[in-house]
């Protein structure tokens, strides 16, 4: 069975280059996380939720989030939909057949996958472009210092897992942030 971290790896090499956007996978940025964000040289933000079943597809539209000034409590696709989001556009990356297109909202945009098992062949197949939300730049939205912060240091946490490390070693606690 094709891993979530095959078909991204996939997904990126047929449609991406690093030398020209910046490209993050499984990134956490405040309270939302991203399967797949790309985010172009004119500062423009995709972001792609890959989904491999149909509960984890429903479950996408039970997330909520809480303003962290305001508290205001709000479902992830309202805020997409009205514009009110960090990304320009949004994408489902699914399994081919998986999900009907008039059962994804419009703002969506939906790109399907066949993995040939034989071959090892993935294929894309676009199958609705994503509407553009909004036309804010996404630099315009984030702390751009705070970001790349945050992206040396889950870096390095990454390179400790994956030396098998993180378990092995003591470490302090973690510095607390400043507010």
């Amino acid at each position: 069975m094709l891993k979530v971290e095959e078909l991204t790896y996939n997904f990126i090499a047929q449609f991406y280059d690093f030398e020209k956007d910046l490209v993050l996978t499984n990134h956490f940025h405040s309270d939302w996380e991203a399967d797949i964000l790309v985010i172009s040289s004119e500062g423009f933000s995709h972001e792609f939720e890959i989904k491999f079943s149909k509960s984890d597809f429903k479950n996408d539209f039970k997330k909520n989030y809480q303003n962290a000034k305001t508290k205001e409590k709000f479902l992830k696709h309202d805020k997409i939909s009205c514009g009110d989001y960090i990304c320009n556009q949004f994408s489902f990356l699914l399994p081919m057949g998986m999900i009907e297109a008039d059962k994804i909202p419009e703002h969506c945009g939906i790109i399907e996958f066949y993995h040939n098992p034989d071959s090892w062949e993935t294929t894309f197949f676009e199958v609705r472009k994503p509407k553009k939300v909004h036309e804010e730049k996404f630099w315009n939205l984030v702390d751009k210092d705070l970001m790349l912060k945050m992206m040396a240091r889950n870096y390095y946490f990454k390179k400790l897992e994956l030396k098998g490390k993180r378990e092995e070693l003591i470490l302090p606690p973690p510095i607390p942030q400043k507010k």
